[in-house]
Order: structure tokens, then C-alpha cells, then sequence
């Protein structure tokens, strides 16, 4: 056990290093301290609404480039390694595919954690320009958005288990969008019927529900919530990032399956 372990840590620390030699990475960091200066000029030009829109454009910044970074490495990190035949290497070694994929995926994770924890950071500054403190709602929903990431990061590795770089993106980005919409799906499936209906009903049954990682600005439990006001709390947080555990373990399962059934000669 101990030796899988080792493994395993062995190859997140490789794709950790080799992620952080990825120059996309900081372009992705400029552009979201970017948009941090710009929502304080966009603030300024709105009417008391300075911290508001701010805080929006922050975590909306979080939660599109940190899933966009996590599709981006899911598609990138895993096919590179085939591309450049290094996993003929590496299959040979005394480590089973299962722990390869894990491996690429905890790496993956500690690259998302730090870049959503540097964005986080970054939002609370702006926050703090702004002669406002850090505020629980805030933390929630910057952890919500961590959730999402590392969710997304693991319908990428999925994709890429078994299909190409483009094609992987694709699917990765297309779920994403999906997840993201679920509740509007829903409502929208209601009003139709016959097989629309019901291929509707399949399709949001193997979708991750994404949209539970952005709450503010929804219904929750039949009642608005917002991190501007009466948010959701800890518990619902937690709740959330078990669904997302789950989404992790079983896609990651998924992942294992299929990149040990893949040819590479």
C-alpha cells in the first residue's frame, strides 16, 4: 500500500513540475488578475455598487478560467504523455495504468488548488482596495468554485482516457456547459414531452450537477440565496463537495478502466 502511494505521489509531483513549465498557466493568471482590475474600474463606473460587481466578476473570473484551466490540463497532460511516447516508459515500469492515471490526476488537483487559492487571493485584495473585509460568503463561494474545478479536471481526464485531445475538449467543455445549465434544462423539459422529454431526463442523469457550485443568484431550498446576501451555508458547501467527491471517484474509476484497455503500439 505504501509503495502505491509512493507511486502514485512520484507522478503528481512530475505532472505538478511539468504543469508548472506550461507558459498557458500564466497567461491564465495575468488574464484573471486582469479582470480583478478591471471590476474595480467597471465598479467605479456603477452607482454603490463598487464591491458588488467586484465580487461577481472575481468569482465568475475563479470559476471560468479555473474550469477552463482544468480542461485545458485533463486534455493536455495526460495525451502528452502518449504523444511523445513516454508512456511506453513508463507502462513498462513496476506501476500498474490505474495508479498512472491518479497520479496525473492528484497532480492536476495541486496545480487547480494553487491557481483557484492565487485567484481567491487575488478577489479578496480587490475586496480589501475596496475597504471591505473577507466575509464568510465569500470563502464559501471561492471554496464552491474550488470543488467545481477539481470536478471538471476529472471529466477531462475521463474524455482523455480514451479519445483524442480535441475531441476530449470538446466533450469536457460541452458537459461543463451542461452542468452549468441543469436547473434551466430542467425547467425547460417540463414544458415539452414524448421522447424529448425523456432523452432530456437521461442526458441531466449523467451530467454532474456543476450549477450546485455557483449558487448566488439561485433558488436553494425555495429561497434566493446571494453572496451579496443571505447565502448558503457550510453544510450545504459540504453536501456539494461530497456530490463532486462522487463525480471524482467514479470518473476517475471510469478513467482507469479505459486507459488500461487502450492500445499504445
Amino acid at each position: 500500500m505504501t509503495d502505491r502511494i509512493g507511486r502514485i505521489w512520484a507522478v503528481a509531483l512530475n505532472t505538478f513540475r511539468e504543469a508548472a513549465r506550461i507558459r498557458v498557466l500564466y497567461g491564465i493568471v495575468v488574464l484573471v488578475v486582469g479582470a480583478s482590475l478591471l471590476s474595480i474600474v467597471l465598479g467605479q463606473m456603477s452607482i454603490r455598487e463598487e464591491t458588488r460587481v467586484a465580487r461577481d466578476i472575481g468569482l465568475a473570473a475563479i470559476s471560468l478560467f479555473g474550469s477552463l484551466t482544468a480542461i485545458f490540463l485533463g486534455v493536455f497532460l495526460l495525451y502528452s504523455e502518449v504523444q511523445r511516447r513516454t508512456i511506453h516508459a513508463i507502462v513498462s515500469k513496476p506501476i500498474e495504468r490505474w495508479e498512472f492515471v491518479v497520479g496525473k490526476y492528484t497532480g492536476m488537483a495541486l496545480v487547480l488548488t494553487v491557481l483557484v487559492a492565487l485567484f481567491g487571493a487575488t478577489t479578496i485584495g480587490v475586496q480589501y482596495s475596496q475597504g471591505v473585509g473577507v466575509s464568510g460568503e465569500m470563502i464559501r463561494a471561492i471554496v464552491l468554485s474550488w470543488f467545481e474545478v477539481l470536478t471538471v479536471a476529472a471529466i477531462a481526464i475521463f474524455f482523455s482516457s480514451f479519445s483524442s485531445p480535441f475531441l476530449s475538449g470538446i466533450f469536457a467543455l460541452g458537459m461543463w456547459v451542461l452542468g452549468r445549465l441543469t436547473p434551466d434544462i430542467e425547467a425547460a423539459t417540463k414544458a415539452t414531452d414524448g421522447w424529448i422529454q425523456w432523452t432530456s431526463r437521461i442526458a441531466l442523469e449523467i451530467v454532474p450537477d456543476i450549477h450546485l457550485f455557483s449558487p448566488s443568484g439561485r433558488v436553494v431550498e425555495g429561497a434566493p440565496v446571494s453572496v451579496h446576501g443571505d447565502f448558503v451555508s457550510w453544510g450545504y458547501v459540504g453536501l456539494s463537495g461530497l456530490h463532486g467527491l462522487g463525480w471524482i471517484v467514479g470518473l476517475l474509476a471510469l478513467a482507469c478502466i479505459l486507459f488500461h484497455r487502450r492500445d499504445f503500439s
